[in-house]
């Protein structure tokens, strides 16, 4: 058993040469995809967030704005 153990664990971290190539247009895509996910995300919490404030302030206004024009 542990010799199965330790022959997946060498194996495992064994370093092998990669025969490939990324240009830097590669990197830069995974930035912009990255920040573009995170951008999409903190959107989605804003609409969801934001905008029901945004409209029960909205209400308490226009109901504020009505109890001074009953008083006037």
């Amino acid at each position: 058993m542990y010799k199965l153990a330790l022959i997946i664990f060498l194996i495992l971290n064994m370093n092998t040469p990669s025969i490939a190539y990324l240009g830097p247009g590669v990197g830069g895509g995974v930035i912009a995809a990255t920040i573009g996910i995170i951008i999409a995300i903190f959107a989605a919490i804003l609409g969801l967030i934001w905008f029901p404030i945004k409209r029960l302030l909205k209400k308490k206004k226009e109901i504020k704005e009505k109890s001074q024009n009953k008083i006037d």
